[in-house]
């Protein structure tokens, strides 16, 4: 599992002030923390982590010599430059469900072959142990046609005893229509097109 260091946060000192020295702020909350922690973190170590992590993964977050169990709940990037500014965690109970998402990621989409593939969902929200966190959902599309389509029901994670979904299970996911051709004369002569 990923580790991520993090400091307490002086809330003295203004968000704004850190991001310009280099900081992604943050708060880590959960059942068994009062309130919340506010913490910043190394900008140059988020963006490594998130180079591998999304929200929805599950990680440690190491502050002040103690090691916590936390997901990414959300991620806020800057409008100007596409940075990201801040990260909230939530502090992860054993034995206590928490609500999370898993990105679906979608492979071989390239070998779509006679239609044009639409990617309808982005990620999927369910509910489980820690123990059963889904970071990711993979989907090999290449086989797919034209009027082929994949629901939610239709993956792994909609099996799994230890998800309970959020997203409803007959919300699509894919779907292969058919590729809109410029229409030619039937002769074969050419038609006016507008430049």
């Amino acid at each position: 599992m990923d580790t991520l260091k993090a400091e307490k946060r002086d809330l003295a000192v203004k968000a704004k002030r850190l991001r310009r020295e280099g900081f992604v702020t943050g708060n880590i909350f959960g059942r068994e923390i009062e309130g919340s922690i506010p913490v910043q973190i190394a900008r140059s170590d988020a963006e490594k982590l998130l180079k591998k992590r999304n929200k929805g993964s599950q990680i440690l977050l190491e502050i002040g010599g103690q090691r916590l169990d936390v997901l990414i709940k959300d991620i806020s990037f800057g409008t100007l430059k596409g940075q990201v500014e801040n990260i909230d965690f939530q502090a992860l109970v054993a034995g206590e469900k928490v609500h999370s998402v898993a990105e679906i990621v979608l492979l071989n989409h390239e070998k779509v072959v006679g239609g044009v593939l639409q990617q309808m969902l982005h990620e999927i929200s369910y509910k489980a142990l820690p123990s059963a966190l889904v970071e990711k959902v993979e989907i090999d599309v290449g086989s797919l046609r034209v009027g082929d389509t994949i629901l939610v029901q239709d993956l792994d994670i909609a099996a799994n005893k230890d998800i309970e979904l959020i997203t409803h299970p007959e919300t699509m996911v894919v779907t292969v229509s058919e590729a809109h051709r410029t229409e030619t004369n039937a002769e074969g002569g050419n038609e006016d097109v507008d430049a």
